[in-house]
Formats: C-alpha cells, structure tokens, sequence
C-alpha cells in the first residue's frame, strides 16, 4: 500500500504553498479540500508527471531492479516548465551532495488580474504577485512597517505593495467565495420544476405585519409577541386556490434593519403594508430601499382601511413620490387595500400575489443538492441548536451533512412551520433543522456537501479564512494612538453583557445599543450571546462593572442567587426598543453632573478689626441678597478677584449667625485671608450640581 502524507507536508518539502499542491492535484483529477487531507505519494507523483505539470518530478538512478526507488521533488521544475533532468542524482538538502550550480528561480510574473486572498501574509503575496519575499519586507520598510515572512498583511498593504510592483489585483474575502458559491449552480432547464413563491412582509413598525398574516393564516401569533411586535422572523406556508405561498414575516422596528435585508434576499416578492391611516413612514421607505436593491417585485398593501381616518389617496399620493407608482395611475406596482382585523380584501391579495408570481415563473431543480438560507437561529434548552433554513434548490432530507459558513453538521431532525416532524423539504419550504454543531449566523448561505466530514472541513477552512481577515484588519497600536487614549482618560465605559433567544434578535440589539452615543460615555458590548443568561455571565459582569441585558431571556436561578451576591444590576427585557430607552437613561446617569455656581449675595467693608488670635475680622454691610454661614466668599477689590476661600465665622453682633440678610450689618472672619481692606467687596456664592440631559 502507498504511503499517505499530509498536503500542508508535501508543500514543506517542495518549498511552495499549499494552493499550489492542491491545484496540480485537480488538474490530475483528484479532489482534496484543504491541507490537511492525506494523499498518496503515488497521487502527488502523478500530478506533478502530468503534462500540464512541465514533468517536475525526477528519478534518482540505481538500485536492483524491481525494488522501489526513491522520489525526489524538485519543487522550482512544476514552474520553470522543463522536462526530465536525466539520471544525475540531485540530492536536495545540506552537505557537499548539493548541486552548486542549481540556483534560485526568480518568481513568475502572473499576466492579467491575481485575485488575492484578504488575510494573506508575506509569502502568500510573493508567489502570487511573483514578488520575492526580501523584495515585499524592503518596500514595506520603506514605509515604516517591519513585517516578517509569516506575518499577516492589511488589505491596504497589499494594494500598497500591487501599485509598487505594477500588478493588478483583487482582494477576495470569504463572503465573497460565499457568493460565487451560490452562483455555480446552474441547472438544466429541462430540470426545472414550478415550486411555491416566497414573500417577504415588511413595512413600518405597528402597519399591521403580523396581523395580516395572522388574518391569513388564521393564528393567533401576533397576540404572543411582546407588544405585538414582531420580535424575530418567521417563516409560514398557506394554500390559496390550491397553490402554496411562503411568506417571511420581518420586524418593522427600526433597530431590525440588517434582517430586513436578509428577508428581501431569499424572497420573489416583497409585500410592503402600509397603514392607511398613518402613511409612509421611515421603515417603510427602507423597505422599499431593500426590495429594489433585491430587484424583485413589490406589492403594496394598504392595511387599516377600515379606520374612519384612513385616507388611501393621500398614501399613494405619498409612495408616489419615491417612485411607487400605481398602476390605476399609469405605474407598474400592485395596489391592494385590505384590513387584517375585519378580514377585508385577503382574497384579492393572495390573488394580486399568485398573479405577480407566474408572471415571474418561478422554478428550481428539485433533484439537485440541496442548498437556501439561514432565516433564523437559536439554541433551545432540549434540542440544542435550531436553524431555521429556507430551501432554494434541490430537497433536503433527513441524514444529509449540512455547511453553512462556520457552521456544519447533519439534520438529525427536521420540522415545518407547524412543529410537524418532516423526513424531506422541496424548494421554497421554510424548516427547522436540528444539527449544527454552532449557531449559523443568520442570513448564511447553507449547501449539502457529500458527508459530515467534508462539512466540518469546508466550516474549519471557513473559521479560519475568516479569523484571518479580521487579523488583518486589526491595526498596530502607534504612539498617536497612545497619546488619544490618554487623554480619552475621562471618557467613561457603559459595559454591556447582552444574551438573546435569537441571533437575529441578538444582532440587531447590539447594533442599536452601539449605536447610542455620546462624547462622554461609551457603550462597550463585552460579551453577546443566545441562550439565558447563566452564572458565567455574572461573573464576567462583575469583573467588568457591566449590566447585563437580556431580550426574551431569563437568568438560571443559580444566576439570580450570584448576581444578588455580586452585586450585578440583571435586567430582562421583551421588546428592543425599552432596551435602548433604559440603556440611553443609564448613559445620561452616568454623565458627570454640570456645577452651577449661584450668587447668594454681596456684603461691603466697612471697618477691620485685628484678633491676635484669629485674624482680621471685616465689619460688614449686607448690600444685596443674603450672606449664609456656609457659603464661600470670594473677595473682590475693584471688582478684581483677590481671594476665593471659605467663610471662616459669620456673627450679628455677638451672636453666631446661619444667615444675613440684606441691609443688616454682621462681621465676617475668612479662612486663610486677613489682608482685608475697607471698601472690599465679599460676594457669598455656592456650587450646585445639576444633572446632566442627553
């Protein structure tokens, strides 16, 4: 049997990079997903021998014949493009059997654009821009960067280095790869088949999303949301008129603008609601926004019609002026009028949406391997990770591996919007799958891929592209920097430990926590995370003087126990924007308070008096306001500032007094003071702090 060695091992030895090894063996028609699969050195032979190769591999002479000889790789021959060498032994390696005449090879110089992998390092742009490595650190030294052959490189230092050395490029990140991905597939037409159009419900927060397709589906699901708003997506099948409809019901709040877009990615058609009686709002313009960036069709309900105040004209009036047209009025946007409560036009719309539908023929490849999109995301307490996916192409069944971007597994288990346990899902079902080994991020491009192993492979390669990339976009701290956050020292933290149900929900709460801003505290999020919150999150709260907040999520009991121990302030919340109302109140609580100084009032010298014992005491009239005991006194001699101290001692006659008032005379002793002189002015004042607004 052939001996087996690691991909990333043979690289090593032939002195090149993985890349390359991989790509002679596809040429050679062997398919390996990354370095750390093991092949056969017969198969590494072979792809090196073939001819699109340049025959780089040669053999050393001797030895009896039929015994096995030994391979030695010429890791330069694959690019100089020659054939064999002969029979001459051309040990690689130290000693006086080295070739002294076998020199480097200068780099190949790649003609047209090289498309580069954000997070390279060093040695990965010199062999794909055909660079040597001393080359790229001395012109990046040049430039006060001091990097070594491993390091990682920012993507505007490799652009740097591309204009420097005359390449064209293109910097490729894995979301790019992602979506090349989803492109490849390309069906037969002959294999097409009609499957259920997918609509996304959007529009302004409180239209009536929800209960339109409550009205529709006859549930009760808008009376479960907190507020009855919707909090996460949802995704729902009904039959109108024997045909099945997939509708993705999305927030309307404003803080859900990210999952808005994921929903008018994956739809055919964008059903927009807007309340007659409240108009076009800015959600419902960021809705429109989304769908035309998604190029699909729009469908605008007016919803509400029954209230006395619902004006319809006056809202197309309104969606006219961003380019809605409708076409009563010469346009090409479908107009539908209904009322989810009193049951009014539901019909005519489903009808106005299986219309748009087949005008768009909406087909796929039931066949195929399956491939859709990661609607939603949690971890349920029995089940463990959940994912709600809806299929694009192809049947997803029970049993098959799953990769979606970091995340991979098998569906163990698989279930339709109603809970009802499914064994396979055609193209425009909505499903909840049971099988990832972590939380897809919502709005992942998921595929079947032949077995679990190859999932995990194709995730693990992901994981690191993507660790990569943020390695290069980290930059190095530089004495600027220093200096900044020294004097960002009265700057104060807000610390943030958010948990959600959902990682939808987690997201947008986190993107609308950090967008609450003000120049003197920051919101720092230190941990996000689904599922409840447990005694790990006290404790990290703790250490970091943060709140923890949690959306749809209680605390284990043994939380609650340690937080009150600790100390650590724990609120729970249900709907997004109280969060961001509580959190904007906690930020202006953290505002250091404004002093305001308030004149109490004034009192002029009139005579001096020396006490060996205490000094120099002013005898005094009170012009204006009132002179109180505690205040402090600031001495003002034509009208310039002499002295600013405390009241040492306030009397009438010999009594000691709390306050004068105007026009009585007092005597008054100062702190620390005694050059007192007649005429002087002493003007009692106070400082008061006042809370700070946003």
């Amino acid at each position: 049997m052939a001996k087996k060695r690691k991909v990333t091992d043979i690289a090593t030895q032939r002195g090149t990079s993985v890349d390359d090894v991989l790509a002679h063996l596809k040429k050679a028609g062997i398919e390996v997903v990354d370095g750390e699969v093991s092949v056969d050195e017969e198969a590494i032979e072979k792809a090196y021998a073939a001819p699109a190769a340049g025959g780089g591999v040669r053999r050393r002479a001797g030895g009896p014949g039929g015994k096995r000889r030994r391979v030695i790789i010429d890791a330069g021959a694959s690019r100089r493009g020659g054939g064999p060498q002969g029979g001459r032994d051309r040990r690689r390696g130290r000693g006086r059997g080295h070739d002294r005449d076998e020199q480097p090879q200068a780099p190949t110089i790649p003609q047209g654009i090289v498309k580069v992998p954000s997070g390279s390092t060093v040695k990965d742009v010199s062999q794909l821009l055909g660079v040597s490595t001393p080359e790229i650190i001395k012109a990046l030294m040049g430039y006060g960067e001091m990097v070594t052959i491993t390091q990682t490189l920012s993507d505007e230092a490799i652009e740097v280095i591309a204009t420097d050395f005359h390449r064209e490029i293109e910097i490729t990140h894995a979301a790019d790869e992602e979506a090349e991905l989803e492109k490849e597939a390309v069906d037969d037409p002959k294999d097409l088949k009609p499957r259920p159009s997918v609509i996304t419900v959007m529009g302004h927060v409180d239209h009536g999303k929800t209960s339109l397709l409550d009205a529709i589906r006859e549930t009760e699901v808008a009376k479960g949301e907190a507020g009855g708003i919707t909090q996460h997506i949802g995704a729902y099948q009904v039959k109108h008129n024997g045909q099945l409809i997939t509708f993705i019901d999305t927030p309307g709040h404003a803080a859900f603008t990210a999952m808005r877009a994921r929903g008018a990615k994956v739809t055919d058609i964008a059903a927009i609601v807007v309340a007659a009686d409240d108009g076009v709002m800015p959600q419902t313009v960021e809705a429109i926004d989304h769908a035309r960036a998604a190029q699909v069709p729009i469908v605008i309900v007016i919803n509400k019609i029954d209230k006395p105040e619902s004006n319809p004209d006056r809202l197309k009036q309104q969606l006219s002026e961003h380019g809605i047209i409708p076409e009563e009025w010469g346009g090409d946007t479908v107009f539908v009028e209904a009322s989810a409560k009193q049951r009014i036009g539901l019909d005519n719309f489903l009808d106005m949406l299986l219309l748009v539908a087949e005008v768009g023929d909406l087909k796929a490849n039931p066949e195929a391997p399956a491939s859709g999109y990661v609607i939603e995301s949690r971890i349920d307490p029995g089940r463990g990770v959940v994912a709600t996916v809806l299929i694009d192409r192809g049947t997803l069944r029970v049993g098959d591996a799953l990769v979606a971007g970091e995340a991979s597994g098998r569906v163990r288990a698989m279930r339709d919007f109603k809970g009802e346990p499914l064994k396979s899902a055609s193209p425009s079902t909505p499903v909840e799958i049971i099988g990832f080994d972590e939380l897809p991020v919502a709005g992942e491009f998921s595929r079947v891929v032949k077995d679990e192993r190859m999932a995990r492979s194709l995730a693990q390669k992901r994981s690191n592209r993507i660790r990569t990339e943020a390695l290069a976009k980290q930059r190095a701290l530089t004495l600027g920097d220093v200096f900044a956050r020294i004097a960002e020292g009265k700057v104060l933290d807000l610390n943030l430990v958010v948990k959600a149900d959902v990682q939808g929900s987690l997201e947008a709460l986190t993107d609308a926590l950090l967008k609450i801003q003000h120049p003197e505290v920051k919101v720092r999020v230190i941990h996000s995370g689904v599922g409840g919150i447990n005694e790990s999150d006290v404790m990290l709260a703790s250490a970091s003087s943060a709140i923890i907040i949690g959306f749809n999520v209680r605390p284990s009991p043994a939380a609650t126990s340690l937080a009150e121990n600790e100390g650590v302030d724990v609120r729970t919340y249900r709907v997004i924007y109280k969060v961001t109302e509580d959190i904007t109140a906690a930020l202006v609580g953290m505002l250091k308070p404004t002093i305001e100084e308030v004149v109490l009032g004034q009192a002029e010298v009139r005579t001096t008096f020396k006490a060996s014992k205490l000094g120099t005491i002013a005898g005094c009239m009170v012009t204006h306001g009132t002179v109180t005991r505690n205040a402090s006194v600031r001495v003002l001699r034509n009208d310039v500032v002499v002295h600013d101290g405390k009241m040492g001692s306030l009397k009438r006659f010999a009594e000691d007094a709390r306050e004068v008032a105007e026009g009585f005379e007092c005597g008054i002793l100062l702190d620390g003071f005694n050059d007192l002189k007649e005429g002087d002015v002493l003007e009692a004042y106070e400082t008061r702090e006042v809370a700070r607004e946003a």
